[in-house]
């Protein structure tokens, strides 16, 4: 049962982070969608003005970057990369967790560093309070989710060490 547990919680930390890195790639479709049903002149301006503002701004930002400077893009291609790497790595604990849990536990000092970073780089650049608590929040999320996986590792290794003697 613990075995399952820790690949399901695995297989879909591995999901979000794919899925996570793939959306980097498309980010001027991507931005232009949410513009588009989100942004200014949508329901969402009724609803929450700052956030259809900033996704506007966003897009706008992304758009002519874009088009003046193509090759900014490829800053997104490496974050795209690198989340994608960053779950391959996880396959090593979803093999052999017990083994592998420092995986795990990287995880889990990646996640927490999500906080400071946006608490402090994120008002030097200019980014909304409301959105840098919206990047917090992955990070919380992925250290809330990873930290239930060890726990889980780490029971499950107990019970096999007791299993051995």
């Amino acid at each position: 049962m613990l075995e399952k547990r820790i690949k399901y919680l695995l297989i879909f930390f591995i999901t979000a982070m794919i899925l996570s890195g793939l959306t980097a790639f498309p980010i001027e479709k991507g931005l232009g969608f949410l513009n588009s049903n989100f942004g200014p002149g949508t329901i969402m301006e009724n609803y929450w003005p700052a956030m259809s503002q900033w996704i506007g701004r966003v897009f706008a930002g992304v758009v002519n970057t874009y088009h003046l400077y193509p090759f900014i893009a490829y800053g997104t291609d490496w974050l795209a990369f690198a989340h994608i790497v960053i779950a391959i790595a996880f396959i090593g604990p979803l093999r052999e967790p017990v083994k592998n849990i420092w995986v795990v536990e990287f995880g889990m000092i990646a996640c927490a560093l999500v906080l400071p970073l946006a608490l402090i780089c994120g008002p030097i650049r200019g980014i909304p309070f409301f959105w840098i608590l919206i990047d917090c929040s992955f990070g919380v999320l992925g250290f809330i989710l990873l930290w239930v996986t060890r726990k889980y590792i780490l029971r499950s290794a107990t019970i096999y060490s007791s299993n051995d003697q």
